[in-house]
Protein backbone atom coordinates (compact mmCIF):
# COMPACT_ATOMS: atom_id res chain seq x y z
CA UNK A 1 0.00 0.00 0.00
CA UNK A 2 1.74 3.25 -0.77
CA UNK A 3 2.14 6.17 1.24
CA UNK A 4 1.77 9.65 1.49
CA UNK A 5 4.72 11.68 1.88
CA UNK A 6 4.68 15.60 1.79
CA UNK A 7 7.18 18.68 2.83
CA UNK A 8 4.89 21.39 3.38
CA UNK A 9 5.84 24.34 6.27
CA UNK A 10 3.56 27.43 6.73
CA UNK A 11 4.52 30.56 8.48
CA UNK A 12 1.31 32.26 10.41
CA UNK A 13 0.98 35.60 11.51
CA UNK A 14 -2.00 36.42 13.85
CA UNK A 15 -2.45 39.75 15.56
CA UNK A 16 -3.90 40.75 19.13
CA UNK A 17 -7.32 41.78 18.84
CA UNK A 18 -7.20 45.86 18.11
CA UNK A 19 -3.89 45.51 17.84
CA UNK A 20 -3.31 46.27 21.30
CA UNK A 21 0.06 45.59 23.07
CA UNK A 22 -1.18 42.93 25.29
CA UNK A 23 1.30 40.21 25.18
CA UNK A 24 3.54 41.04 27.81
CA UNK A 25 7.38 39.81 28.18
CA UNK A 26 6.47 38.28 32.02
CA UNK A 27 4.27 35.79 30.06
CA UNK A 28 4.59 36.08 26.31
CA UNK A 29 6.74 32.95 26.12
CA UNK A 30 4.85 30.82 28.09
CA UNK A 31 1.86 31.49 26.03
CA UNK A 32 3.96 30.91 23.09
CA UNK A 33 4.83 27.52 24.17
CA UNK A 34 1.25 26.45 24.71
CA UNK A 35 0.74 27.58 21.00
CA UNK A 36 3.25 25.20 20.36
CA UNK A 37 1.50 22.42 22.14
CA UNK A 38 -1.71 23.10 20.23
CA UNK A 39 0.04 22.74 17.53
CA UNK A 40 1.75 19.00 18.53
CA UNK A 41 -1.92 18.12 19.94
CA UNK A 42 -3.21 18.57 16.20
CA UNK A 43 -0.51 16.13 15.56
CA UNK A 44 1.63 18.69 13.51
CA UNK A 45 5.35 19.89 14.14
CA UNK A 46 6.10 23.22 15.70
CA UNK A 47 8.96 24.43 14.09
CA UNK A 48 9.04 27.66 16.30
CA UNK A 49 5.99 29.62 18.03
CA UNK A 50 7.69 33.70 18.96
CA UNK A 51 6.01 36.77 18.84
CA UNK A 52 6.16 40.48 20.23
CA UNK A 53 3.38 42.59 22.18
CA UNK A 54 0.83 42.82 19.46
CA UNK A 55 1.58 39.90 17.15
CA UNK A 56 2.95 36.43 16.88
CA UNK A 57 4.38 34.27 14.21
CA UNK A 58 4.10 30.77 13.74
CA UNK A 59 6.50 28.56 11.87
CA UNK A 60 4.44 24.96 11.33
CA UNK A 61 5.36 21.68 9.48
CA UNK A 62 2.00 20.45 8.51
CA UNK A 63 0.16 17.14 6.79
CA UNK A 64 -1.56 17.54 4.06
CA UNK A 65 -4.92 16.22 5.45
CA UNK A 66 -4.74 19.27 8.47
CA UNK A 67 -6.42 22.32 6.58
CA UNK A 68 -4.51 25.82 7.21
CA UNK A 69 -7.69 27.22 8.26
CA UNK A 70 -8.10 24.82 10.77
CA UNK A 71 -5.31 24.51 12.61
CA UNK A 72 -5.01 28.36 12.69
CA UNK A 73 -8.66 28.87 14.33
CA UNK A 74 -8.28 26.28 16.81
CA UNK A 75 -4.54 27.72 17.87
CA UNK A 76 -5.98 30.96 18.50
CA UNK A 77 -9.43 29.87 19.74
CA UNK A 78 -7.43 27.69 22.54
CA UNK A 79 -4.55 30.23 23.23
CA UNK A 80 -7.12 32.57 23.90
CA UNK A 81 -9.03 30.68 26.25
CA UNK A 82 -5.82 30.32 28.05
CA UNK A 83 -4.76 33.22 28.56
CA UNK A 84 -7.90 34.27 29.35
CA UNK A 85 -7.95 31.14 32.29
CA UNK A 86 -4.67 32.28 33.19
CA UNK A 87 -5.77 35.44 33.99
CA UNK A 88 -2.64 37.50 32.88
CA UNK A 89 -4.96 40.45 31.79
CA UNK A 90 -7.04 42.25 34.03
CA UNK A 91 -9.41 42.28 31.05
CA UNK A 92 -10.80 39.81 27.91
CA UNK A 93 -8.34 38.60 25.52
CA UNK A 94 -8.64 37.89 21.89
CA UNK A 95 -7.26 37.85 18.71
CA UNK A 96 -8.07 40.10 16.10
CA UNK A 97 -9.91 38.21 12.71
CA UNK A 98 -8.01 36.87 9.92
CA UNK A 99 -4.18 35.90 9.88
CA UNK A 100 -1.51 35.51 7.18
CA UNK A 101 -0.06 31.86 6.20
CA UNK A 102 2.88 32.12 3.94
CA UNK A 103 4.35 29.43 2.61
CA UNK A 104 8.15 27.98 2.73
CA UNK A 105 10.58 25.34 1.26
CA UNK A 106 12.95 23.09 2.88
CA UNK A 107 15.50 24.95 2.02
CA UNK A 108 14.24 28.97 3.84
CA UNK A 109 13.83 26.37 6.91
CA UNK A 110 16.66 28.41 9.12
CA UNK A 111 15.72 31.32 7.46
CA UNK A 112 12.26 31.56 8.36
CA UNK A 113 13.14 30.04 11.86
CA UNK A 114 16.09 33.02 12.39
CA UNK A 115 13.14 35.17 11.34
CA UNK A 116 10.81 34.16 14.04
CA UNK A 117 13.45 33.99 16.61
CA UNK A 118 14.24 37.71 16.59
CA UNK A 119 11.27 39.46 16.30
CA UNK A 120 12.02 41.86 18.91
CA UNK A 121 15.40 42.71 16.97
CA UNK A 122 13.35 43.09 14.40
CA UNK A 123 10.44 45.31 14.89
CA UNK A 124 12.99 47.93 16.52
CA UNK A 125 13.62 48.84 13.18
CA UNK A 126 10.16 48.19 11.19
CA UNK A 127 6.98 48.44 12.48
CA UNK A 128 3.86 45.27 11.96
CA UNK A 129 2.23 46.93 9.15
CA UNK A 130 5.21 47.57 7.07
CA UNK A 131 6.22 43.81 7.95
CA UNK A 132 2.93 42.36 6.93
CA UNK A 133 2.34 44.51 4.17
CA UNK A 134 6.53 43.16 3.23
CA UNK A 135 4.76 39.53 3.50
CA UNK A 136 2.03 40.32 0.92
CA UNK A 137 4.14 41.69 -1.93
CA UNK A 138 6.88 39.34 -1.56
CA UNK A 139 4.20 36.53 -1.85
CA UNK A 140 2.31 38.53 -4.46
CA UNK A 141 -0.96 38.56 -2.56
CA UNK A 142 -3.47 40.47 -3.97
CA UNK A 143 -5.51 42.06 -0.70
CA UNK A 144 -7.41 45.43 -0.47
CA UNK A 145 -6.36 47.84 2.77
CA UNK A 146 -9.76 47.54 4.14
CA UNK A 147 -9.56 43.37 4.42
CA UNK A 148 -6.28 43.34 6.57
CA UNK A 149 -5.62 43.90 10.25
CA UNK A 150 -6.78 47.05 12.17
CA UNK A 151 -3.26 48.93 12.18
CA UNK A 152 -1.70 51.34 15.30
CA UNK A 153 -0.06 53.56 13.29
Amino acid sequence: MAGTFSQIYIHYVFAVKGRQNLLQKPWRQEVCKYIAGIIKGKQQKPLIVNGVSDHVHAFVGIKPAMSISDLIRDVKNNSSNFINDQKFLKGKFSWQEGYGAFSHSHSQLDTVYQYIANQENHHKKKTFKEEYLEFLQKFEIEYEEKYLFEWLD
